[in-house]
């Protein structure tokens, strides 16, 4: 998986006036926990965020507070609802030995047997929720659609990763072929 890398400094936990003034410094302040240990609150620039969140890549992040570097994914995000300014970050601190949870974008491959057939191909889906160690965590999960036949679906139970855990419910459509007007005429033409 990608890193990307934040820089940050501790804070004292405080109330709303504390976090007001963070915030018109153009700070953001965030908190890290997990692995059983205390969370930790600290503040970053925005400017660092823009590239880590407004991406459709999943990055493993080093978190760097005051000089120690903590490994972490991102865990929620909270924006102003009118104004889209972010408010805070939360990250969960991650390990080699413990498996993580998490949401991994799909990439379809292949050219489908029922889109050459004239259908449309229809993603239902463009995240999995999956459990594994974080050196099996792979950028994007690849789903081959190439035996994809007209009217049909793929779903998460057919599915396979190695080393990973889907969590999504098991009937769920990823990605299906649905039949057109053009290729449903078609179909009546040649049953004539």
């Amino acid at each position: 998986m990608k890193t990307f890398d934040i820089k940050g400094s501790k804070r004292v936990a405080g109330g709303k006036k504390a976090v007001k003034a963070l915030r018109k410094e153009g700070l953001v302040p965030c908190v890290i926990y997990g692995n059983g240990t205390e969370a930790t609150s600290f503040a970053v620039e925005e400017t660092q965020f823009r590239n880590l969140i407004y991406t459709p890549n999943i990055y493993i992040v080093n978190v760097e507070i005051d000089g120690k570097v903590q490994k972490a994914i991102l865990k929620d995000l909270q924006f102003h609802p009118v104004s889209d300014e972010l408010l805070h970050v939360d990250f969960l601190e991650v390990t080699d030995d413990k498996p993580v949870t998490i949401a991994l974008p799909i990439s379809i491959e292949g050219n489908s047997e029922g889109v050459r057939a004239g259908g449309k191909l229809q993603v239902e889906m463009r995240k999995l929720i999956v459990k594994g160690l974080i050196k099996d965590l792979p950028d994007v999960l690849k789903i081959d659609i190439t035996e994809l036949g007209l009217g049909k679906a793929l779903k998460v139970q057919d599915l396979n990763f190695n080393n990973l855990e889907v969590l999504n419910a098991k009937n769920a459509v990823v990605v299906s072929v649905r039949m057109t007007r053009a290729a449903k005429s078609a179909a009546a033409e040649a049953a004539k």
